[in-house]
């Protein structure tokens, strides 16, 4: 079993789901996959998922970055071939599903005998996904959670921008991690046509942007250099070696760079 929130590390909140989930299956391994998605950040939450559910032991997989908890949005539970996911209708688990095979069938989460007996209004990790996935991981089927849904009704994220052009390509930046390093919804073979110099720059920009090595490894680029290369996930990133690409570019997710034969 895993678990991605934007919950953070100063309150209670995590062990609470970990606790509800050691008391109804307490021989479930959970792995804490992060709990510092930003705060309703619900493209890095799924972005984070996705890259991280196929490397994990398949099982079932809860996902909360919630901004409409307590709403008329749909708590659901996915399966898919290779495990399940349980979390919010609102665009979080879709492509972590995809990441699993595809969603083979889909509930919603209305039986409460599956959740608390109390459900709080503002946590639902706790008192309706955690439960719902601690039930499933013990064996117990999806079909008894609640009503089917039709997986091409669930909520899906708005395709990241993405433009090949002629001279290279612009791209959505998509997450930026821990080190700094930027992110980019574009498949790392857009970088094969181009050459060992390149330039990035701001989407919408018409200045000459910064001049950034086209390599494989951060040290290509040389203390302090600009990369853009193909990070772990397969997609197209530019990091800067021994600094914060992020910092250097000025961006965040949402924002868009350009990236040109220099």
């Amino acid at each position: 079993m895993s678990l991605t929130t934007d919950y953070g590390l100063a309150d209670g909140f995590v062990a609470a789901c970990h606790g509800v989930i050691a008391r109804l299956a307490p021989e479930a391994r959970v792995v804490d996959v992060t709990h510092l998605v930003p705060p309703a950040d619900v493209r890095r939450g799924a972005a984070v998922l996705a890259q991280a559910v196929p490397h994990l032991p398949q099982g079932v997989h809860v996902a909360v970055v919630d901004p409409g908890v307590g709403t008329t949005r749909r708590g659901v539970a996915l399966a898919t071939p290779r495990g399940m996911l349980v979390g919010p209708d609102n665009g979080l688990l879709v492509e972590a599903a995809e990441a699993l095979g595809g969603v083979t069938a889909a509930v919603e989460l209305t039986d409460p005998k599956w959740l608390a007996s109390e459900v709080s209004r503002t946590f639902h990790g706790r008192d309706v996904f955690a439960p719902v996935a601690a039930r499933l991981a013990l064996g117990a089927p999806l079909s008894g959670v609640g009503p089917a849904v039709d997986p091409e009704s669930l909520v899906r994220l708005p395709a990241p921008v993405l433009r090949r052009e002629a001279d290279g390509f612009t791209a959505e930046v998509l997450t930026v991690d821990h080190f700094g390093n930027v992110q980019l919804a574009a498949p790392a073979g857009l970088l094969a046509p181009l050459p060992v110099r390149v330039r990035v720059r701001p989407g919408a920009g018409a200045g000459p942007g910064r001049e950034a090595v086209h390599g494989r490894t951060f040290g290509d680029a040389g203390p302090g250099g600009l990369l853009v290369h193909a990070d772990s996930a397969g997609l197209v990133a530019v990091a800067v070696n021994g600094g914060r690409a992020v910092d250097l570019l000025a961006v965040a997710p949402g924002d868009l760079l350009r990236v040109t034969a220099g």
